[in-house]
């Protein structure tokens, strides 16, 4: 059986799926059978879940799409709003059992979660108990822009929290303009105690084979 990582962010849109796609590309450059995992996603574009795709092209075997994704939902919300809107419960048994088919066929399956870290999924269950209940190491994308430090700092705290490992964090520039980006990084270098696994810079229309060689996944493999 395989293992994995869950890629959480510090917020939705910050390029949790760019990200998760490029450690894909690296780990399968190092000769792994890969697969992503997108267990909730919520907002399609005319019928298609863009995120999803992504994870698929990226993969180096296919699977059950509802195996890859238990959970989808049309309007852009919170999943436990969607799910709610669909009449639909989501369940983490449903997930983790997804998850372990996939396990078994690819040596590597990288997660991505639904925006933050805790996101609601149920009504009582949030994103971090997803994360639990799947007892995977965890990778922190931060989106680097104003806010950013508070934003990661208590991400990275409630990861700890729930008493899951903290393997790494990404730097992920989506704001062109931010002050003292460098100073920024250097900070969370300094305080977030785990490894910077890389920075991809800003870029418009950047795609996921451009950041692979931005990241670091040598520091993943002691976690196998």
């Amino acid at each position: 059986m395989g293992s994995g990582f869950f890629v959480t962010g510090t917020d939705t849109g910050v390029g949790k799926t760019l990200i998760s796609c490029a450690l894909l590309h690296a780990f399968a450059a190092q000769g792994k059978i890969v697969i992503g995992m997108k267990s909730v996603v919520a907002g399609s574009h005319g019928g298609k879940w863009l995120d999803v795709d992504q994870l698929i092209a990226a993969s180096t075997i296919g699977a059950e799409r509802r195996d890859i994704n238990p959970y989808f939902f049309d309007a852009p919300v919170s999943p436990h709003i969607g799910a709610q809107q669909a009449g639909v419960d989501i369940d983490l048994a449903v997930i983790r059992a997804a998850y372990r088919k996939l396990s078994i066929a690819a040596d590597i399956v990288i997660v991505e979660g639904a925006g933050g870290f805790l996101v609601p999924l149920n009504r009582t269950q949030t994103g971090a108990d997803l994360a639990k209940a799947l007892n995977l190491p965890v990778i922190l994308v931060v989106g680097m822009r104003l806010g950013c430090l508070n934003h990661a700092l208590l991400t990275a705290q409630a990861i700890r929290s729930a008493g899951l490992l903290l393997a790494g964090w990404v730097a992920n520039g989506i704001d062109p303009d931010m002050l003292v980006l460098q100073e920024n990084i250097a900070t969370l270098e300094q305080r977030l105690d785990c490894p910077l696994l890389g920075m991809v810079p800003f870029k418009d229309g950047i795609i996921s084979q451009n950041c692979t060689e931005r990241l670091n996944v040598a520091e993943l493999i002691k976690f196998k």
